[in-house]
């Protein structure tokens, strides 16, 4: 067999193997088995009738590094916990980067339509905020409790239900690429025009700096960690858009991956949100200075875990590659 034919009937199987390295953790050792067996195979038709080719090298380097994977010690399973976010959330963040800027786009775009339809139009918060929040918030002005909100509700409860709704929002918003980047969008579109009708309504009351101090105490990782989901739900849909040289089925599978993992890897934000939301937006009375340090701080957490840290793995990868 020619060369190029055995690469050719060969290389998407070789992919998926590739894939399914990246997510050994998640598979069976039935499956691990059979397609080490068959790649093994593989590598020894390449070794006997191309021993010089690349395609060699590379089915020796796959075999190897399944093969490091399927008998690794067993206690590294211990440590995938860590790993995950320390490294693979990082890594596929870097290669999301591009999503994520998308995501971030959107939303902000939303917000800014948000604040324009608000600021021409009063009752436009009505329509997009519900009638019931409107005048329990208008009422809590009155009372000169304009966060009372965040204080109708026991702790506990709140945060329970707070957080599994934020969680359940995220994954929704992941689950929605199935049918393409453009549910995510949408979703992120929403999400962004009850930001901005919120603050400019509490704009318009002259309470802009109170609520941005409140909200944004626990909003700084909730909205962001929203923008994050929604890069997981643009990976998924652009596997079914754009497929590239894969087959539409297996690009779909690979985004869809990427996307879980980004998706997951937002669970302890929401947790740590909605905490902050549920036992601690509350009290209004907490100094000025003490909240605007937990944003920033919160702020900055954001930045070098989605941004920061993903270039940096891979600027040091980079670097390997190079003294290599």
């Amino acid at each position: 067999m020619k060369e190029i034919l055995f690469i050719r009937n060969n290389i998407e199987k070789w992919r998926a193997v590739e894939e399914l390295i990246e997510n050994v953790s998640f598979e069976s050792p039935d499956r691990l088995a059979d397609v080490y067996s068959d790649l093994t195979a593989d590598l020894a038709f390449s070794q006997t009738h191309y021993p010089r080719s690349r395609i060699t090298i590379y089915l020796n380097n796959l075999a190897s590094a399944l093969h490091n994977e399927i008998y690794r010690n067993k206690r590294e399973k211990w440590s995938r916990l860590l790993t995950f976010w320390t490294q693979e959330v990082p890594d596929v963040m870097w290669k999301e980067r591009r999503l994520l800027l998308v995501s971030a786009v959107i939303f902000m775009a939303s917000v800014l339509i948000g604040v324009v339809s608000t600021l021409g139009d009063a009752s436009f918060p009505r329509l997009i905020l519900g009638d019931g929040y409107m005048d329990m918030t208008l009422e809590n002005m009155a009372k000169g409790e304009p966060m009372g909100v965040y204080g109708s509700e026991e702790e506990g409860r709140m945060f329970l239900g707070i957080t599994l709704n934020n969680i359940m929002v995220s994954f929704n918003m992941f689950v929605s690429g199935v049918l393409t980047s453009f549910m995510p969008g949408f979703q992120l579109f929403q999400n962004g025009i009850m930001v901005g009708c919120f603050d400019t309504f509490f704009f318009q009351h002259g309470m802009l700096g109170e609520s941005l101090l409140a909200t944004m105490l626990h909003g700084t990782l909730e909205l962001s960690s929203i923008i994050v989901a929604g890069a997981a739900g643009l990976a998924m849909g652009n596997g079914w858009l754009f497929p590239g040289t894969y087959s539409r089925l297996v690009s779909f599978q690979r985004g869809a991956r990427r996307g879980m993992k980004i998706v997951v890897g937002t669970v302890p934000l929401f947790i740590l949100a909605g905490f902050i939301e549920s036992f601690i937006t509350r009290h209004t009375e907490i100094n000025d200075y003490l909240r605007l340090a937990v944003i920033l701080g919160s702020l900055a957490f954001v930045v070098f875990y989605f941004i920061y840290l993903p270039y940096k793995r891979n600027h040091r990868h980079a670097n390997r590659e190079t003294q290599d």
